[in-house]
């Protein structure tokens, strides 16, 4: 039975128990029952008691003294029945304790003045009187129900009740301890109840914790020191399950335990048992996971070690090896500490012993016991000193003496506040000019991105002005195709604007006669740009007829293994740059009577090498100026003459026949079989015209009009100008050259197609910024690690362009809205540009094979030629 009253407990005995467990009541509100298996005993009396909160028990009513006498001998009583039972009982090996009734008793009248003395200072309320009336029956029922069954219970299955009250929260709580009985002392280990602390409680002893992993109900078991805190568990756990701190908690007796509080706080003495229910705050998302302990390494004892021969593996044997332990600690000979963990590392010394220097031969001596000879040597000093003083009858003057006076002393602490005091100043003056320093820095990088910006801008701003320029240049004086699509293009703007001005502004007889005078004005334009047209043409012509004679009389060039280029001249390339020299010396102007006579005396000579009716007409005619000349007929006379010559020596040299390497530069090949493969007709001019005279776009089917009739076809009625266009695929496919990835759809795509992509599908303007300016508008892959292809690109600003490429991640870059707006016009491009992947494939394979086809081919099938009329 509980002492109530705070005595002395006496000793309380746990019997043998090997597979049964101890139910604990706690008479409380609910009856919260638990199970421990109580372990066999090796000490002869163990002691386990009932704690009851201090301040519950400093609350209680001062109790009269005749009811404590009543109690104590009441239990005296029954404590002395039960000893002698235990005595009339046959048992082997059993030891007995006495107890001492005057110890009890001093003990017990220490404890009631200590009681007393604390209840007098306390008011008492009516809940805490309700609460301690509860506190007082529950107890009494309880140690009236131990003392019953206690004589009633057989020798060897006798179990202890212990009663556990707990304290309201914010008390604090004393231990009380029950009676015990002797038990008979055994070999085996026993297990102490953890709500029985002792006063004295050792922090360092250990105590086995049972954690219980929940929900899986994985119940890890560990070793603990009575002064591991919570939190100390809750960071192991959080290591080995690789889990947040914050995301577990520790549940003690159905309630979330605090991680300030240590074992012993929760009532765990030594050698005793606790557990503990580890939970995670979402166990949804974040469970906790399966427990599996770190399996540790143990060396073999012996090994087998292959030693290796020569370099053949000749001579190669094994030996075996037997691992021998260590018996010795291996010393501490230095390490170092991690600052934020604290593990110590030590540095490695060699498993075997230091080998010992052989003992040396020179006597060596103890510096405490080394004796020393002394020599008497007089020695004479280089320069003599002396000194002298004052004294009687001698007056020494002391004017340049100084007096020194000590000032005040200074201690250990004032030195070293001091140093503290200059070392902040240091550190200020220090970490000043580090401020300043970053802040310079902030500055001129802040100065040199206006400046870049402010370039950027200048130069962006010169590039439009010059590329106006150009545009004015180009429709001022038109030279290419290019330019001339230009100007039609300007020529149609021109007249939709005025068309449409003319059916704002005017009416019936008004406005017909607006329009025959706009037709008039777009007839004039249309004229000047034909003159435009045919000035372009004559220099265009001469500068084809260059071109030309260049190409046929450049060597052969190639790379070699070492990445140098190699040139060869071959007899043909000769014969071509030969016939260059004559043809540019006949053309040439401002020539005297001797040179012009030795220019047609080498041209003579050169075509007399073949017999043929051109070749005749050739030397007729410079028979003829060379006779002219001779007669003094003026030059200007001579330009007919001189430019039949030309013409037909230019014919001479496009024959193949004369002029081999001609033969690779003409459009209609001299093979009649190539010309049979490769000749499509043309609806429009009806002639018979190569493949390369035909332009297909990406969804043709068939073979339409011819590039000339295209082109008659757009200046007549379309009027479009593809050259921005044409920039714009340019440059994507310089792009495309440079990933070296073996991307061809881009190489496909006409200025057509590009106009449509641009145009239908991306609304000609950036994604991102809605620039509208197409000479700032490129073409980028949408995911850098594929082929560009329409479904595979995106519209924007070179700048903009420039970063979507530093993109590693689409997703980082860019939202849902933005991607799945991407993906919605790759779609509409993927159904449009349906055949491109074909024509890709065929390109593969055609550039494998390396070998011709019959004819252009889209999707991977040759196309329909048309009939022939």
């Amino acid at each position: 039975m509980a002492d109530q009253e705070g005595n002395a407990p006496t000793d309380q005995v746990q019997e043998e128990k090997t597979e049964e467990t101890v139910q604990q009541e706690v008479p409380t509100g609910d009856a919260v029952k638990t199970e421990e298996p109580v372990a066999e005993q090796t000490e002869p009396v163990t002691q386990t008691a009932t704690e009851v909160p201090q301040q519950e028990e400093e609350k209680k009513e001062e109790p009269t003294e005749q009811k404590q006498e009543e109690q104590s001998q009441e239990e005296t009583g029954k404590q002395e029945e039960q000893t002698e039972e235990k005595k009339e009982e046959p048992a082997v090996g059993q030891t007995e304790e006495k107890t001492e009734d005057e110890g009890q008793k001093q003990e017990d009248e220490k404890v009631e003045e200590q009681t007393e003395a604390k209840t007098e200072g306390q008011t008492e309320e009516k809940v805490e009187e309700k609460t301690e009336e509860k506190v007082e029956e529950k107890v009494e029922e309880k140690t009236e129900e131990q003392t019953e069954a206690k004589p009633d219970a057989p020798e060897k299955d006798k179990t202890k009740e212990s009663t556990d009250i707990p304290a309201p929260p914010g008390t604090p709580q004393h231990t009380q301890q029950s009676m015990g009985t002797e038990t008979e002392p055994t070999k085996d280990d026993h297990e102490v109840d953890p709500h029985a602390t002792s006063p004295r409680t050792n922090l360092e002893a250990t105590a086995t914790v049972k954690i219980v992993l929940m929900p899986s109900g994985q119940v890890v078991t560990l070793a603990c020191t009575l002064g591991q805190s919570l939190r100390e568990l809750k960071d192991h756990f959080a290591s080995e399950l690789k889990m947040q701190f914050n995301m577990i908690y520790l549940m003690f007796d159905g309630k979330q335990a605090n991680d300030s509080l240590t074992l012993a706080d929760l009532g765990v003495g030594p050698n005793g048992t606790i557990q503990l229910e580890l939970q995670s705050t979402d166990p949804v998302n974040t469970p906790i996971k399966t427990y599996r302990p770190k399996q540790e390494y143990h060396m073999p004892d012996v090994i087998t070690v292959r030693i290796q021969g020569s370099e053949d593996g000749e001579g190669a044997r094994d030996v075996v090896v037997e691992i021998e332990r260590a018996t010795r600690k291996k010393p501490f000979i230095g390490g170092y500490r991690h600052k934020t963990s604290g593990i110590e590392f030590h540095h490695a010394s060699a498993q075997t012993m230091k080998k010992q220097p052989p003992p040396s031969t020179v006597p060596k001596y103890c510096r405490d016991t080394q004796t020393v000879e002394q020599k008497h040597i007089v020695q004479q000093t280089t320069n003599d000193m002396s000194t002298q003083m004052s004294k009687i009858g001698v007056f020494v003057s002391n004017v340049p003496d100084k007096l020194l006076t000590p000032g005040s002393y200074t201690t250990a602490d004032d030195h070293h506040n001091m140093i503290l005091q200059k070392i902040i100043l240091i550190q200020k003056y220090y970490r000043r000019w580090l401020a300043k320093r970053y802040v310079t820095k902030l500055k001129d990088d802040k100065k040199d991105r206006e400046e870049f910006e402010k370039q950027e801008e200048i130069r962006k701003k010169k590039e439009k002005e010059d590329r106006i320029r150009k545009e004015f240049e180009r429709r001022m004086n038109p030279k290419s195709k290019e330019d001339f699509d230009l100007l039609y293009h300007a020529l149609e703007k021109w007249r939709v604007e005025e068309m449409e001005r003319i059916n704002q502004t005017a009416d019936g007889a008004e406005r017909k006669a607006a329009l025959c005078m706009l037709l008039d004005q777009e007839t004039q334009l249309i004229s000047a740009i034909g003159r435009h047209k045919i000035e372009a043409d004559t220099e265009n012509k001469d500068k084809r007829i260059q071109q030309f004679l260049s190409k046929a009389a450049a060597p052969k060039k190639w790379k070699g293994f070492d990445g140098k280029s190699t040139e060869m001249d071959t007899p043909y390339t000769i014969r071509a740059k030969e016939l260059q020299d004559i043809y540019n010396s006949i053309n040439m102007k401002y020539l005297t009577q001797d040179e012009r006579l030795d220019v047609l005396l080498t041209l003579k000579h050169t075509v007399k090498e073949h017999d043929c009716k051109l070749t005749q007409e050739i030397i007729e005619l410079i028979d003829r100026e060379a006779d002219l000349l001779m007669r003094g007929v003026r030059e200007n006379n001579l330009d007919g003459l001189r430019k039949r010559i030309s013409t037909l020596f230019l014919q001479y040299i496009k024959t193949p026949t004369f002029n081999p390497e001609a033969a690779k530069l003409l459009k209609v090949p001299q093979d009649p079989s190539v010309l049979r493969k490769n000749i499509y007709f043309c609806p429009s001019c009806n002639q018979y015209l190569p493949s390369t005279d035909f332009a297909l776009s990406s969804n043709s089917r068939t073979v339409g009009k011819c590039r000339r009739c295209t082109k008659i076809d757009n200046d007549a009625r379309t009027r479009q100008d593809f050259s921005t266009f044409q920039h714009m695929l340019k440059s994507l496919r310089k792009s495309e050259e440079g990933f070296k990835d073996g991307s061809k759809i881009a190489f496909l795509l006409q200025e057509q197609d590009l106009r449509y992509l641009v145009e239908k599908i991306w609304s000609g303007q950036s994604i991102l910024s809605a620039w509208e300016d197409l000479y700032d508008l490129t073409f980028v892959r949408w995911d850098k690690h594929q082929e560009w292809s329409p479904w595979n690109c995106i519209l924007l600003t070179k700048d903009e362009a420039a970063s979507h490429v530093k993109l590693v991640d689409l997703e980082e870059g860019y939202g849902q809205v933005f991607m799945q707006k991407v993906k919605q016009k790759h779609t509409l491009a993927r159904n449009y540009f349906s055949r491109l992947p074909g024509m890709a494939e065929h390109v593969r394979e055609k550039a494998n094979e390396k070998s011709m086809i019959s004819g252009p081919s889209v999707a991977g099938q040759p196309v329909p030629v048309q009939s022939r009329a």
